[in-house]
């Protein structure tokens, strides 16, 4: 079976997201086709995964949507396919020249960076994620020169736009043909998303709990093609949006209450639904949403989108389903707080200068 979708990256999320999504347009006859799943590191843990990603998996669905509860356990068929860069090299180029459409990758919050060897000429493939995409762009070009869509779900402002030019960049510093260079400028179709759901911990050997609450928001442009058409995929004007409310305000709570659980050295297995049980880190939270980050978006105009996603963010914090581990969220606690919260005071310098980020300040 022919998979015009590859998607790099193995992990729950997309387990629960994208690949849910696939898997329900494929029975309404809404999808482009099946999923080739690509593990990019040389983790021997994540290998078991290869062996039942194409088996079928279960996804299971719990918590409250508009005060109902649901409880759903869904299978999920949409993946044929399940290779290792480390292993199938060969298989894995073979498919992209010859079957690919779309190109989805979550390869995590450091998933963009680069090793300082894929600016050279690859022998064989390079070490990261956008160097492999370029070994994989320039076989596509040299074999089949038809373009294709790429989807980023990696948490990253403009993300489609941010691999494009990190890959321009890799391109350019191995001298490789101006025409080729065009041709991932002007023929690749890069697409900024922005995804959301909280997929709290895995079901062994694949699989995944979830909440019934899911985005993934793309933004349009020309030539825009849809890998699927499902309720929880938006196609926007303007994802920047998005991006701010999800990034300071989901994220950066997350960010906020990780610290707090690191900091007072609380217990290992603790859960954001637990944490919030106790009242004055509740309030803690609260504090910060609304004395700290609800005036910024107020001076952009958003000021009743972030309360709302605030309340609604509360709510999906305190789902009692959800075994969202702190020991979970705090790994890249570094990158994280750059992201999440550095990056919200510059945009907030845009505006004003009045807000005292206090309890913002102690975290970084």
């Amino acid at each position: 079976m022919k998979t015009p979708i590859i998607q790099f990256g193995t992990s729950r999320f997309l387990q629960a997201h994208a690949d849910l999504f696939v898997d329900e347009s494929l029975k309404n006859n809404n999808a482009g086709g099946h999923i080739t799943v690509v593990q990019t590191t040389n983790n021997k843990e994540r290998f078991n995964r290869l062996k039942f990603l194409s088996k079928g998996y279960p996804v299971h669905i719990k918590g409250f949507k508009n005060k109902v509860l649901i409880d759903e356990i869904k299978n999920i068929n949409s993946i044929v396919r399940a290779f290792s860069t480390y292993k199938n090299w060969k298989e894995i180029e073979k498919i992209f020249i010859n079957e690919v459409k779309f190109v989805f990758s979550n390869t995590g919050d450091t998933g963009f960076i680069t090793n300082i060897s894929d600016h050279k000429v690859a022998y064989d493939q390079s070490k990261s994620y956008p160097g492999k995409l370029l070994d994989l762009l320039y076989a596509r070009y040299k074999n089949n020169a038809n373009p294709i869509t790429i989807f980023p779900l990696e948490l990253i402002r403009k993300n489609g736009k941010t691999i494009k030019n990190i890959t321009i960049n890799l391109a350019k510093n191995r001298k490789l043909e101006k025409e080729f260079i065009s041709w991932i400028e002007n023929k690749i179709i890069w697409v900024n998303s922005l995804v959301d759901r909280i997929v709290s911990e895995p079901i062994e050997p694949v699989g995944a709990v979830t909440e019934p609450y899911a985005l993934w928001a793309i933004e349009n442009q020309p030539r825009l093609v849809l890998p699927c058409q499902h309720e929880c995929i938006s196609v926007v004007s303007n994802l920047e949006p998005y991006e701010r409310l999800k990034l300071h305000i989901l994220n950066l709570g997350h960010t906020v209450l990780a610290n707090k659980w690191k900091k007072e050295k609380r217990p290992l297995n603790e859960s954001v639904a637990e944490i919030l049980n106790n009242n004055e880190i509740l309030k803690y939270l609260n504090k910060i949403y609304y004395n700290e980050v609800i005036p910024v978006f107020k001076y952009y105009g958003l000021e009743d989108e972030a309360i709302k996603y605030v309340e609604t963010t509360i709510e999906r914090f305190k789902n009692p389903f959800l075994k969202h581990l702190l020991v979970d969220i705090i790994q890249n606690h570094h990158e994280k707080i750059l992201r999440r919260i550095v990056e919200f005071f510059r945009w907030s310098e845009y505006k004003t200068k009045k807000i005292d980020f206090h309890e913002l300040k102690k975290i970084i």
